[in-house]
Parts: C-alpha cells; sequence; structure tokens
C-alpha cells in the first residue's frame, strides 16, 4: 500500500499563536513575533502534527489523501489506513494496460468508524481488480480545517510535542524520543490493530 498526501495543513491553521504563549508560559522563553521564529514555529508544529498522526492514525486537520493498493485486501470491506474520514472522492482502477476505470459511487459505500473506517460493497463484493492491476483511492479526512475542531487532548499533546522540539532543536539525540505526557494524552486515540493489520485477501 502507499498513502499519498495530496494537500498539506494550511499555514494559517497551525496554532503558532498558541505554541508561543505555550513556550512563553511553560518555559520562560521570549519568542519574537517575527517572520524567520513564525515560520520556524511552523515547522515544529508541522513535525509534530506528523508524529501525532502516526502514532494514531487520525488526522487532525483536514486534507485530502491517495491510497494506492494492488488489491482490495478483502473484497467484502476494505479498510482505510486514517480516520476519521469525511467523504470518498473516487475510487478508480488501472488494468495495468494503460485504462482507468472510475466505479460508479453506487457500488460501494463508505462505512465512518473513528478507528477503522472501511469501504463496503452496496452489492456482494467489491468489483475485481485485474492480476497487474492498480487500485486509487481518493478521500479526505481530519477532524476539521481549523484547529479548534482538533480534539483538545490532541492539540495539547501536538502543543507539548512541539515545544519539546523547540527546546531541543540543538540536540538532535533527543528528537526521536516522546515524551510521557504526550504519550498519555494520545493513548486513547491509537489504533488497535488486529491480526497485525493483515486479512483476508481474495485469490485471484
Amino acid at each position: 500500500m502507499m498513502l499519498i498526501e495530496e494537500t498539506a495543513p494550511a499555514a494559517e491553521a497551525l496554532p503558532v499563536a498558541a505554541l508561543r504563549e505555550h513556550l512563553r508560559l511553560g518555559s520562560g522563553f521570549g519568542v519574537a513575533e517575527e517572520a524567520a521564529e513564525t515560520a520556524a514555529l511552523g515547522g515544529y508544529l508541522r513535525a509534530a502534527i506528523a508524529t501525532i498522526e502516526g502514532r494514531t492514525g487520525k488526522v487532525l486537520l483536514t486534507r485530502r489523501f491517495r491510497m494506492q493498493l494492488d488489491d482490495w485486501r478483502d473484497r467484502l470491506g476494505q479498510p482505510l489506513p486514517l480516520a476519521p474520514v469525511i467523504s470518498i472522492e473516487g475510487i478508480e482502477i488501472e488494468d495495468g494496460a494503460g485504462i482507468v476505470t472510475a466505479l460508479p459511487q453506487d457500488s460501494w459505500r463508505l462505512l465512518p468508524d473513528s478507528q477503522r473506517p472501511m469501504i463496503l460493497p452496496t452489492g456482494v463484493i467489491l468489483p475485481h481488480v485485474p492480476r497487474r492491476g492498480l487500485l486509487n483511492v481518493r478521500f479526505t479526512a481530519g477532524f476539521g480545517a481549523d484547529w479548534a475542531s482538533v480534539p483538545a487532548d490532541l492539540a495539547q499533546a501536538v502543543l507539548m510535542l512541539a515545544a519539546r522540539y523547540y527546546e531541543d532543536r540543538s540536540f538532535e539525540g533527543s528528537k526521536g524520543a516522546m515524551p510521557f505526557g504526550v504519550s498519555a494524552l494520545i493513548e486513547r486515540w491509537r489504533q488497535v490493530r488486529i491480526l497485525g493489520g493483515r486479512g483476508r485477501r481474495e485469490a485471484r
């Protein structure tokens, strides 16, 4: 599976002011409100958001993704790797010979779920993917377009982690460590994986 992020969070959606205030109150740093510092704080926020999303499988700020597969995991239902999924824009099958077919929207439906949303067939099974074909699913996921839409515990975890990245910016060895407070905040959001993420696949 390949997962491609087709859009990125808008700069104005990042809580730069909240991070600046968090740094001042929590660590006593005097953070100047200048363009270079604002850009740097935005970078730490993007890094923290990416880390939190990677640990939880939850998309904090709404954006579009493309998932590419060589086949359905199970033709009775295909799980999506991220949540919450707002909509599926389209599903296409490439036959391996250059022909791309868009699946009719009445042949599948989205089953929303806080942990593992799924694409389900409206009939018995999902359409066949040729042996050398590819499957492309474009979808939109996220809690909302602005920071106020992000659940409070995840938002706080991002601020805490971005602050740690800021404070440890000169110490490369510490950047891979997840602070305990951040881990505690995101624990309830982490995906529960069954069978190591493996499911039944149809014989082709």
